[in-house]
Order: C-alpha cells, then sequence, then structure tokens
C-alpha cells in the first residue's frame, strides 16, 4: 500500500490564518504577480511573484529563516508551490492559506489595494 504524502507545510483555513495573523505569529508572503498583488491584498503582506522567488529562492527568503511564513496567492495553488520550494531551502514553519486571497475576501476579512 502506497505511503500517504506528507507535505512539507500545513495548509490553513482563512479563520486560522487570520488568528495566526492577529497574534503576530506569522510573515505573510503574497506570490501573485504585482498586478494581481495591486487589485487587492491582505494587509501587511509583502509582495515576492512566484516566479522570482522560484528563481532566487535562497536570497529572498534567508531573512525569513527562523520565522512563520504565510504564503497566500489567488487560490492556494502557487502559494502550496511556493512553499514546497520554502521547504526545499531549509525553511520549516511554513504555512499555505487554503482558498487564497479570494477566500479572504469572500470572508469579508480586509483587502488593501496598491503596491
Amino acid at each position: 500500500m502506497a505511503q500517504p504524502v506528507v507535505e512539507p507545510f500545513k495548509r490553513v483555513s482563512v479563520e486560522e490564518a487570520k488568528e495566526m495573523i492577529r497574534r503576530g505569529e506569522v510573515v505573510i508572503i503574497d506570490v501573485r504577480q504585482p498586478d494581481e498583488y495591486a487589485r487587492g491584498h491582505i494587509p501587511g503582506a509583502k509582495l515576492i511573484p512566484l516566479f522570482t522567488l522560484l528563481a532566487q529562492p535562497r536570497e529572498l527568503l534567508q531573512e525569513y529563516a527562523g520565522k512563520k511564513i504565510l504564503f497566500v496567492c489567488q487560490v492556494g495553488q502557487r502559494s502550496a508551490l511556493a512553499c514546497e520550494m520554502a521547504a526545499a531551502v531549509g525553511l520549516s514553519e511554513l504555512y499555505n492559506l487554503e482558498g487564497g486571497t479570494e477566500r479572504w475576501a469572500q470572508t469579508g476579512n480586509p483587502i488593501e489595494t496598491g503596491s
């Protein structure tokens, strides 16, 4: 029987993410494109587009070593890939927002616009 795939990150709901953010436990990294980010992002999220992150993961993520990182995209797929890359360069406290910015906004949470 095949072993279940164990992801090197934890998938979190909007409610779990909100609580982590409220407690100041996580750095939020949005991996969407700059135009998507400018149209609306979670307040306090830092923009590091996925393709930039994939090209230079060590350089871009080294300042977050030892911190909890919540990766966010539009619906949760690109951010899952970002979690995998962060794990590959040695980071360990990684979280992926399930449903992404879309679900965050749909559930009535604040969104910032602009870059």
